[in-house]
């Protein structure tokens, strides 16, 4: 799938300074209706790009692309987005917090795209994380959400993670002996005790334990952005709070309070990177929204399509939800 830049000149950034000659790479799949109400947002996750929801996005799909315009975001520093290793600031590269993030997609789709309203904001992991923001900064854009195994606010024992991987990666001057060994910090993470007791990476067409970790866990980040880049993106998801917005006084429980979107939340049942206890009690600030727990062993995984159970599982969801009338104080105004 080919990707098409947009650019923007300066991007003030909610910690103060300027993303300048920013940058993001996105896709476009679908048409927009003339009057620009049909569009599907999904922005991208850790390490991911635009291609990352493919398996949810074409005709006769979830992601339906004979009724929805479907643009897949980059986020900064997944390295087709401007990031430490494309921009001219290098190692200076600013912190990015998902705020920023949509207020440069928010300029991508009015600016430049022609859409009005969203029909629906959806991702996995950093991605699920810029759906709840998108919701918060922009109530009048948004009709629905979907975050996908992710959360509103980054927590604790995710911070925990976080510097594990942010220490592996930086390892050996962020060259390949880093990368592998952030590969192996995060397979730890990325699925559960059961998965692992199971052995069930042999579905993926791995025979052993190690063969997973070196084939699969390795390859994910040799293969993808590099190093510098990965940091600047630990860092967006550390800063991810969507009581951090302007207006809500720092409060996560008045942020989400204030959402009017028509939500289905997506936790994993065993996630070891987003507890599903953060995200029931997301759901019980939200005026209108549903929790539909991910079953199955595959943790963190299972959000992104993983396996044929959890693929059916999250676009069922996203099918049903798409198929809702908000409420009418959920309808977007203009």
């Amino acid at each position: 799938m080919d990707h098409q830049v947009f650019e923007i000149d300066a991007l003030p950034l909610l910690g103060g300074g300027t993303l300048t000659g920013a940058r993001i790479g996105y896709a476009v799949q679908g048409s927009l209706d003339p009057d620009g109400r049909n569009a599907v947002l999904c922005p991208s996750f850790f390490g991911g790009d635009h291609t990352g929801y493919d398996w949810l996005i074409g005709e006769g799909l979830p992601l339906d692309t004979s009724r929805y315009c479907v643009i897949t975001a980059g986020l900064f520093g997944n390295g087709v987005s401007s990031s430490p290793s494309n921009h001219p600031s290098g190692a200076d590269f600013p912190l990015i917090t998902p705020q920023d993030n949509v207020a440069a997609q928010h300029r991508l789709l009015t600016e430049h795209l022609g859409v009005r309203e969203l029909a629906l904001v959806t991702g996995w992991s950093m991605g699920a994380a810029h759906s709840y923001q998108w919701a918060v900064s922009h109530p009048g854009m948004v009709r629905r959400i979907a975050p996908v195994c992710g959360s509103a606010v980054t927590s604790e024992h995710n911070r925990v993670f976080l510097t594990g991987l942010a220490a592996a990666l930086a390892a050996d001057g962020g060259a390949e002996r880093g990368q592998r060994a952030a590969g192996r910090v995060f397979a730890g993470w990325a699925a559960s005790h059961p998965f692992w007791a199971g052995r069930s990476y042999r579905d993926m067409g791995f025979t052993d334990r190690e063969g997973y970790l070196a084939g699969f866990w390795e390859q994910f980040f040799l293969a993808g952005p590099a190093a510098t880049d990965l940091l600047a993106m630990v860092r967006t998801w550390e800063h991810a709070d969507v009581g951090a917005t302007p207006g809500h006084d720092g409060s996560a429980d008045a942020a989400l309070s204030s959402v009017t979107a028509e939500a289905v939340l997506l936790p994993a049942a065993l996630d070891q990177c987003f507890a599903v206890a953060d995200e029931e009690r997301a759901a019980g600030l939200m005026p209108h929204t549903a929790l539909e727990v991910i079953p199955g062993v595959w943790g963190h995984l299972a959000g992104a399509g993983a396996n044929p159970a959890d693929r059916e599982f999250v676009g069922g969801a996203l099918r049903r939800l798409l198929a809702r009338q908000p409420a009418a104080d959920a309808v977007p105004a203009g």
